[in-house]
């Protein structure tokens, strides 16, 4: 799908001169130097591939921006407008496309985004057996506990959770599980991705998607990305109180930042989670820093 997305100059460089699979993010900003994240290092762009050399750097240029968000959009910006008002878009494939620009309100909402200035494009990335270290504290014979993981931006949160859910389906644990893929990250599109037992809602807000999952789908687990906000709080919540396990996400480099995280007093007052999997970059994405209880302590590593 990246082939689609750039230009034929640009994706020609990356695939003959760059391992694709290494890449996590592609940082294009107008007027500035093309920047690579591989692993957890940042390098620029040129024209024989990676360099530290800034003189050897490709630079971008507004034109590039919107040739990129115009092929993300597959010729219609208008049909991925409600994506873009939330800084974003999400190709076939599961590549996010974070974009930068002036957010355009009315009436204090906002309408769409125009001018566009930059582009994070986020490959995302299938690393087989990534939650095994995890798996056997999260779920035991007859029970999967409900659980967040915790990580900074790009340390592994969403390839966890994808690997969870093929991880379950491998070992025949037939639950009905609901991915809540609000970004329309997690379900990449290739065989196999989110397991044999699951069922999809995509780019609904939580509060929406949970009540209407469960109404409808009867989950007995629901996977979702990314918790933020005191609705998602809520949601879970009621997702819980319905018997419905959950298995989610937040940013969040340490357990002492996410105790003082706002928004979160309910979770940690009524431990919602029993299991928190706490995710670093220390040795790249997705490193396993440990492993904690309801009362946040330590139970691996």
């Amino acid at each position: 799908m990246l082939d689609k997305i750039l230009s034929d100059d640009i994706y020609n460089i990356l695939s003959k001169r760059v391992n694709l699979n290494s890449i996590n993010e592609i940082r294009i900003r107008a007027e500035k130097p093309i920047v690579l994240l591989i692993g957890n290092q940042r390098t620029f762009l040129g024209y024989n591939g990676i360099t530290s050399n800034l003189k050897e750097a490709l630079f971008a240029s507004k034109v590039m921006i919107e040739d990129i968000i115009f092929r993300a959009s597959e010729c219609s910006i208008y049909s991925v407008n409600e994506q873009i008002k939330r800084g974003f878009i999400v190709t076939k494939g599961g590549i996010r496309l974070g974009i930068g620009g002036d957010l355009v309100e009315e009436n204090g909402k906002i309408k769409t985004m125009t001018n566009f200035s930059s582009v994070n494009i986020r490959l995302p990335h299938e690393i087989k057996n990534c939650s095994l270290s995890a798996f056997d504290y999260l779920v035991e014979e007859n029970k999967i506990y409900n659980t967040l993981v915790l990580s900074p931006p790009g340390g592994g949160k969403t390839t966890f959770l994808r690997d969870f859910i093929c991880q379950l389906s491998e070992r025949n644990f037939a639950y009905n599980v609901l991915v809540l893929d609000e970004r329309g990250e997690l379900d990449i599109g290739t065989s196999g991705s989110i397991g044999n037992f699951s069922d999809k809602i995509s780019f609904a807000r939580k509060e929406v998607g949970f009540e209407n999952g469960i109404r409808a789908l009867s989950p007995n687990i629901i996977v979702t990305d990314e918790l933020g906000q005191k609705e998602d709080v809520d949601a879970v919540e009621y997702a819980i109180n319905c018997g419905v396990t959950v298995f989610a996400s937040v940013h969040c480099d340490s357990i002492d930042s996410f105790l003082n995280k706002p928004n979160f007093e309910k979770v940690i007052q009524n431990k919602l989670f029993e299991r928190y999997v706490l995710l670093s970059l220390r040795n790249g994405p997705g490193t396993l820093e440990g492993i904690y209880n309801e009362n946040f302590s330590r139970i691996r590593i």
